[in-house]
């Protein structure tokens, strides 16, 4: 049954709707009077759009703040160009039209705005690169940043002499080289072959006699000398000792330097005895035994492997027993520092095979043993 019409021929709200109008608020009368325009003109499309309207108010209240995509916050923004600002709060129901008016000129903006361009620039450092830089200055102190830049160069790293300064200033190294000279130990390490170093070990004897036991190495080979031994090292003693380890080494001995401490024993004399062969005496710093390791490192193994296992006499049991210890030393004893290899041992080494015999051959006294194959 369709609603009654007026004089005019227009559909007429029921009355009951047209009663319950009286006592409302005012936004809802001017609701229902559109509503009353939706049925005069009768328009189905009206009425639909009216419904939709009215059922999103209906959700709005059930909500705290609706959520919109990107692309609800384009579609709207175009949409909101259509109508004029008055219009803008009866269309849009469940957002501002403030907020609907800046997504607006966020459309516009972003429309005109240029796309960023991609920042150029240097290149990041690799860390492998950052590491090799780092590693080529702890391995050669004397060199300065420019070097390491030429250095990575000729391996094939292009990068700035300034990015090196930066990285060796970050890892707390001094881009510039170091102009002090070498330590003590990068001078011997690369001098060995050519440097011999000395020093005294003092035995107590069981009658509490001191013997001074003068001993000359050689850094590179490791092989020991014996030069003399007396309870009274002075200054003419120590020299005649020089001058009787220089008869018995050849003449093309090939030593420059002799390392030395600060013993008062150590006279002009015995330096210029051994000037005399072409070898200059240096002195280590005071106190700092430390640059005459591989002398002190000797009387260690003399104390640790004889001395600490006897009890010495005199001075004739003491010499036999160091000569002896010598003879093994050179000969026989494996060290670490040459490939666990005696002095004098040669090149070529002789593999034991299986089933060999092995007998052992006791030396100083029998208090150390040595192994070998029957000849």
């Amino acid at each position: 049954m369709h609603p009654p019409r007026d004089s005019g021929g227009f559909r007429r709200l029921p009355d009951t709707v047209a009663r319950a109008m009286n006592p409302l608020p005012a936004i809802t009368k001017l609701v229902l009077t559109r509503l009353r325009w939706v049925f005069a003109t009768g328009d189905q499309r009206d009425a639909e759009i009216l419904a939709l309207r009215h059922q999103l108010l209906v959700l709005q209240r059930q909500i705290d703040r609706a959520q919109f995509t990107e692309t609800d916050r384009t579609i709207l923004a175009v949409l909101s160009g259509v109508f004029d600002r008055r219009r803008l709060a009866e269309v849009f129901i469940i957002v501002r039209p403030a907020t609907v008016i800046g997504w607006h000129r966020r459309l516009v903006a972003r429309r005109w705005t240029q796309p960023p361009t991609a920042r150029r620039g240097r290149p990041s450092i690799e860390p492998r690169v950052r590491k090799l830089v780092i590693r080529l200055a702890g391995e050669n102190p004397n060199w300065g940043y420019r070097r390491i830049h030429g250095e990575l160069a000729r391996l094939g790293h292009t990068i700035a002499a300034s990015t090196v300064w930066k990285i060796l200033r970050a890892a707390g190294i001094n881009p510039v080289r170091d102009r002090t000279g070498p330590t003590w130990i990068e001078f011997i390490r690369s001098q060995a072959g050519a440097i011999i170093a000395t020093d005294f070990a003092c035995v107590d004897s069981a009658l509490l006699r001191r013997f001074h036991v003068l001993f000359v190495i050689e850094v590179h080979s490791r092989r020991v000398h014996l030069a003399g031994i007396t309870t009274n090292p002075t200054g003419p003693w120590t020299t005649q000792a020089a001058r009787n380890f220089l008869m018995r080494i050849r003449d093309d001995h090939g030593f420059r330097y002799l390392i030395r401490d600060g013993a008062g024993q150590f006279t002009k004399s015995f330096g210029t005895v051994l000037a005399g062969s072409g070898i200059s005496v240096l002195r280590i710093p005071p106190r700092s035994p430390q640059a005459n390791a591989f002398a002190e490192r000797w009387v260690q193994t003399l104390r640790h492997e004889l001395l600490d296992r006897t009890i010495i006499w005199n001075e004739k049991q003491l010499r036999a027993l160091v000569v002896d210890y010598i003879e093994h030393y050179n000969t026989r004893r494996p060290h670490r520092g040459i490939n666990q290899r005696a002095p004098d041992d040669t090149a070529d080494v002789v593999q034991i095979r299986p089933g060999n015999r092995i007998e052992r051959h006791t030396v100083c006294g029998g208090l150390i043993n040595e192994y070998r194959t029957p000849a």
